[in-house]
């Protein structure tokens, strides 16, 4: 059975750069902790595909930027994720993408530790679809931080170990987010004028 998918702002996606399993079975799912205290096999976020590129040397290995109110999310897709890579490679930016994947960190050259996804479905949505995505995130991430100031997770304890990040980082990208849709409103709101 699939794990639900976290929501989870680019932010704070970015910063979550500890991995762990809670089974020493070959096939248990690796989970990626979240700054706010939340285990997460799968994310789900929406955003601006900003540019695609095939990376690939032997074979078609694409890479996508998406872009949220907070930062920008990378995604990767090769042969064996066909159905995102052909998105990718079919997709003409900037378009609005709902994508749901697996997160993956990664060591670079210089020991930094970097967060990409690994997309299970990239599909092309609305402005509306964006909106109500960035609102429903920010609920989420408020929840989860008051569920770890709160101390009523296990995760959030474990993130309090192995982070030393300050939680309003979280709170003010939620808040900014939602700034973000009002001001959008407003230049609408004027051009129409």
């Amino acid at each position: 059975m699939r794990k639900v998918a976290r929501r989870v702002f680019a932010r704070e996606f970015n910063d979550a750069t500890e991995t762990f399993k809670e089974s020493d079975e070959e096939r248990a799912p690796v989970y990626v902790l979240l700054p706010t205290g939340e285990r997460a096999n799968r994310v789900f976020f929406v955003g601006t595909l900003t540019e695609t590129e095939d990376v690939g040397s032997d074979s078609e290995y694409w890479q996508g930027r998406v872009v949220d109110p907070t930062g920008t999310f990378y995604v990767y897709a090769g042969q064996y994720q066909p159905e995102a890579a052909s998105t990718l490679r079919e997709i003409e930016p900037p378009a609005y993408v709902a994508v749901a994947g697996k997160p993956r960190t990664f060591e670079t050259d210089d020991g930094q530790t970097n967060v990409a996804v690994r997309p299970e479905s990239i599909t092309v949505v609305d402005a509306e679809t964006r909106d109500r995505w960035v609102v429903e995130t920010a609920a989420r991430t408020t929840e989860r931080i008051q569920a770890f100031e709160a101390d009523t997770n296990e995760y959030a304890r474990m993130a309090e170990e192995r982070y030393d990040l300050p939680l309003d980082d979280y709170r003010r990208a939620a808040v900014s987010s939602l700034e973000s849709l009002e001001e959008e409103e407003d230049e609408v709101a004027v051009d129409a004028d």
